[in-house]
Formats: C-alpha cells, structure tokens, sequence
C-alpha cells in the first residue's frame, strides 16, 4: 500500500511539473505581434497638477492625461470622453514633436483642438521611474509648460505622475 501511495505521488508530481513546463510554451503565439509602437516609452496616462508659474497658485489636481501615438505623431489629451466638454484639465488636444532619445517633447503655436486655440509647450519632459506613486509604487514622471494664445501671459506648469493603476494613486 506504501508504494502504490509513493507511486501516485509521484506521478501527481510529475504531472504537475510536465503540466507547468507545456503552460510556459508558446506554441501558436509566435507571430503574435502586440503592436507596440516606437514611441510607447512615452505613451500612457497620467496624472498632472495644474499650476501657475509665476504665482504657484494650483489650479486643478490629478487632471488625468493621455499620452498616445495616432497615425504617427505623438498627442496629448485631457479628454476622457467623446464630447466637446468631457475635460479634466484645462482643456488639452494636441500633437506633440518628440525626441525618444531623451523622452522630451514640446509644440510651438499649436492647433489646441479642445478649443481651437493654439497652444505651445516647452520644457516637456518624462523621467523615468523618478516618482514614488501614494502607493509607494515607483513610476515615470511627467513635467511641460504650456502657453495658450487666449492667455500668453500666463505660463502653466503641469506637472505629474504615470498612472500605476492602484486606487491609492488616483
């Protein structure tokens, strides 16, 4: 009776490995291609203060942005739905000119299409994990001025964190 016990262990056993050994294989995946784009170290959410430069007065918190490629340029958004007032900034729709290398990026007198006003961006930079999230998660940072042509003298800093995903960070 031992042994027939110590045998079906043993098979049990090594069931559970052979079993683990085929879940790791990627037999009908190798040409699966998840479409990454070049510029995906700079793409994704996040979550940016809005504050005046001069004065530091902060004017909205965790206004939740979008970094995305779309049909090669790199945008920028607060828009969180498809109508004309789902905006959680200060109202920001517009492509950006990049430089992966360095991950910094600007725009100069462009279109805004959240209003269509134009917009110019300096200083636009993402840092790599240089952020503790609330969670204490360690992620990317994000920091621009912008500029809108209704308001040039007013300069704003947006400044943030990529989104972790964890309801602490929100």
């Amino acid at each position: 009776m031992k042994n027939i016990i110590k045998n079906l262990r043993n098979v049990f056993i090594a069931t559970l490995f052979v079993g683990a050994l085929v879940a790791c294989e990627d037999k009908g995946y190798d040409d699966y291609d998840q479409g990454a784009v070049p510029t995906v170290s700079m793409n994704g959410e996040w979550l940016i203060n809005i504050n005046d430069a001069a004065s530091g007065e902060v004017y909205i918190t965790h206004a939740l942005h979008k970094m995305y490629e779309l049909n090669g340029q790199v945008w920028i958004t607060d828009r969180i739905g498809s109508s004309t007032t789902d905006f959680t900034g200060w109202y920001l729709e517009t492509p950006l000119d990049v430089n992966l290398g360095t991950l910094t990026f600007s725009a100069s007198e462009r279109l805004n299409t959240a209003d269509d006003s134009n917009v110019t961006i300096t200083n636009g930079q993402i840092f790599k994990n240089a952020v503790i999230a609330p969670s204490g998660t360690v992620t990317d940072s994000i920091y621009f001025k912008g500029t809108f042509d209704y308001d040039p003298e007013t300069v704003l800093e947006f400044s943030g964190y990529k989104r972790t995903g964890f309801e602490e960070d929100e």
